[in-house]
């Protein structure tokens, strides 16, 4: 066990993207989000400490083994084939719990059976006699999961699921779970608030659930510390001088007091409820820290305190089976829309709702929200800024003025997973593109396999394009992402017209048919790249005018042309040529075969103020050209297509196949001191060896993708080319 072991930590639905910043902060590594839960990597301290602090994980299991199966036997083989005796012994009471069906296993409970049996002929083949079978109090939890023809192994090393803390032993009606209210109070950003000295106010108190976490929170209290017992007690590999250690830490690391001027308060109309909050909050030793007072909606309102000036409310009101009709709940979440807005000016709010039109019956605009699950339920936390200019409007308003108010969509689960990876991106790349000026950069390019589209962003516009799903995904299955994916653009670029973002159904295109246009709203904009002023179309054509991934070459194309003959071979809308001019060619040819792209790239010279005559655009076929045409050039890029089968050539064109000729070509072209820049976006492209052996050829790919690339260094392959000696074979 001194190698790396790998997990996956469960959660609610809509916590994954928060919990793989908490295992991170924990030390895992490899942490990524999937539907199944969030896989991480680490030592078994890293396990010990998740199953200590985890605010949001339900449960955390070690990875045994992986098995390829395809039937009943297969399942019991891979069962059975596992050294058992490494994680537990004959007298071990276990139990088996089963996830996922097959046309083998269509039926849970007979898929744990298997694995059952498969665990106890283990034992009697190696132990001669077999372990016990306790599903309600087992000393260790086997989770077996088959998901696309693979069986994994794991064991429970938390036992019973986390989000129990052993305070609440009555939540009243409809609780909310431990884990998901401290996602909530993450989510709201609880955490900064203590550092600064911020108190919290819960009006709808209930249990007290909401208000014990964020105690715990600002307490510095491992949610695991007043537990009895882990899953991870029954396993053989337990280290019990580690687990101790980390639980040593732990408890030192409890704060005494509450930092100064926090206060967490929380009320309810319900004397019961008051009762279960204060019994919940003495049972995690919090008495003195949550005050909680019986008090109606209307009655409360934001103390006096002077250090309580800024402030959370959070509030998760009754709704859905707690109230009687929908209008009792429109009218209750209208009530604390007027409390928010009268008594509580300068703070923020958090509100949970089950229902869209419950936040919007508050008056009040949210800035931000977010959709998971309550168990069955679907909920979405509404986050709201208190100040001056969130108007309260009259909550018995028409739809109309409603709809106006609330024009932004609210994401599901998976689109907040989209919204939240678009949200990391652009903090990462926040300080590169400050300090360079880039307005044109990709912040998202199929991050999450499952949302397979690229987004581009082009100044102020957003530029969507999707990549052909595979066969294997239903076409409901991959418009319902797509739509998932636009919903995460308007929320987190403020687009409140889904027809201002440029959107594009994407497959494999042939030929001319990427210069075919796709709309005819023939709207242009000019975006700055560099310094150079370039014309953009985001919505007519496949591709924009402008392919992000070349930015780096174009800056070295500027930075090298000074006085230098450029030659740009395929050269789309010339803005390569463009950037060699700005930079000080003498001169410069571009060639392409598209009529369409040479006139873009004449524009392009003159809103630069560069001349047409100086910089030449050739319409041809490259190939022929170059065995036409004379010249030699000191720099040169060549970017071909993967493939062409214009009507204007006699032969089609194949980058794999015909790149030997195309090089050779194009190097007697370049002059012996020269470089030539040779690029293609065919991901299984192979460079001939008799090129390299015939030239000085320096992969460069890495050099040539920028910051927005790194997620897909496969974007394209990139080469440097220089005559051996400095000699061209053509002199």
């Amino acid at each position: 066990m001194t190698n790396p072991l790998s997990f996956l930590a469960t959660c609610p639905v809509g916590l994954g993207t928060l919990l793989v910043d908490e295992l991170a902060e924990l030390g895992a590594t490899e942490v990524r989000e999937t539907p199944a839960g969030v896989f991480f990597s680490g030592p078994l301290a890293v396990a010990y400490r998740a199953c200590l602090w985890s605010r949001l994980a339900n449960r955390i299991l070690l990875k045994l083994s992986e098995t390829a199966v395809a039937s009943t036997d297969d399942v019991y083989v891979a069962a059975r084939s596992l050294r058992w005796s490494d994680h537990m012994t004959a007298r071990t009471r276990f139990a088996v719990e089963f996830r996922g069906q097959t046309n083998y296993i269509k039926n849970t409970h007979f898929g744990a059976l298997k694995i059952k049996d498969g665990i106890v002929d283990f034992f009697r083949e190696h132990a001669g006699q077999r372990p016990s079978v306790d599903a309600k109090r087992p000393d260790l939890r086997v989770v077996a999961q088959l998901n696309k023809g693979k069986l994994a192994l794991s064991v429970d090393l938390s036992g019973d699921s986390l989000h129990r803390r052993g305070y609440r032993l009555d939540g009243g009606k409809a609780p909310l779970k431990e884990n998901l209210a401290a996602g909530l109070l993450i989510r709201s950003g609880w955490a900064e608030r203590v550092a600064r000295g911020e108190s919290l106010i819960d009006p709808m108190c209930g249990s007290g659930t909401l208000l014990i976490e964020a105690a715990m929170i600002a307490l510095n209290i491992a949610p695991g510390l007043h537990r009895e017992r882990f899953g991870f007690m029954g396993w053989l590999g337990h280290r019990l001088d580690q687990w101790q250690a980390i639980l040593g830490e732990a408890k030192a690391k409890v704060r005494p007091s509450l930092p100064e001027g926090v206060e967490i308060r929380g009320y309810d109309g319900d004397l019961g409820a008051i009762r279960r909050a204060e019994e919940n909050a003495r049972r995690m030793q919090l008495g003195s820290f949550v005050r909680v007072r019986v008090r109606q909606l209307s009655d409360i309102a934001k103390p006096t305190h002077q250090k309580m000036d800024k402030g959370l409310l959070v509030v998760n009101p009754p709704w859905g089976e707690r109230l009687s009709t929908p209008s009792a709940a429109a009218n209750l979440y209208a009530a604390l829309g007027q409390v928010m807005h009268s008594e509580f000016a300068g703070w923020d709010a958090s509100v949970i709702a089950a229902d869209a039109a419950h936040a919007r019956a508050t008056g009040l605009r949210s800035h931000k929200n977010y959709k998971m699950k309550s168990g069955p339920l679907d909920i979405t936390l509404f986050l709201f800024s208190l100040g001056a200019d969130n108007k309260l409007r009259d909550a018995t308003a028409p739809l109309a003025t409603e709809t106006e108010e609330s024009s932004l969509p609210v994401l599901s689960a998976g689109g907040q997973m989209v919204a939240n990876r678009l949200l990391k991106n652009l903090k990462k790349l926040a300080k590169w593109r400050q300090a360079n000026e880039v307005e044109c950069f990709r912040v998202y390019d199929a991050d999450m396999p499952e949302y397979a589209v690229a987004i581009d962003v082009y100044g102020g516009d957003i530029h969507m394009a999707e990549y052909a799903a595979p066969k294997s995904v239903k076409e409901a299955d991959a418009n319902r992402r797509f739509d998932e994916v636009l919903d995460a653009v308007q929320v987190v670029f403020n687009v409140e017209d889904r027809s201002e973002i440029a959107v594009k159904r994407r497959s494999k295109q042939r030929g001319l048919q990427q210069y075919e246009r796709v709309s005819t709203r023939n709207e242009r904009r000019l975006v700055n790249e560099l310094g150079a002023k370039l014309w953009v179309n985001l919505y007519d054509y496949l591709d924009t005018g402008l392919f992000l991934d070349h930015r780096p070459i174009r800056a070295r194309i500027r930075e090298e042309s000074a006085g230098k003959r450029f030659l740009n071979l395929f050269c789309y809308t010339g803005v390569a040529s463009v950037h060699a001019g700005l930079g000080g060619a003498r001169y410069s040819t571009s060639v392409d075969l598209s009529n369409t792209y040479l006139d873009w790239y004449r524009e392009n010279l003159a809103i630069n103020g560069l001349s047409d005559q100086k910089h030449r655009a050739v319409k041809g076929d490259v190939l022929a050209w170059l065995q036409e045409e004379e010249g030699i050039y000191d720099l040169i890029l060549l970017d071909p297509p993967t493939f062409s089968n214009s009507k204007s050539t006699s032969a089609d064109f194949d980058v794999q196949r015909d790149h030997e000729v195309l090089l050779s070509l194009t190097m007697n072209r370049l002059s012996d001191d020269g470089v030539l820049y040779f690029s293609n976006n065919n991901r299984r492209f192979e460079l001939a060896v008799e090129l390299t052996e015939r030239y000085c050829v320096e992969d460069i790919t890495r050099e040539s993708l920028g910051p927005d690339f790194e997620r897909a260094p496969n974007i394209h392959q990139c080469w440097r080319f220089t005559h051996k000696n400095g000699i061209s074979e053509a002199n």
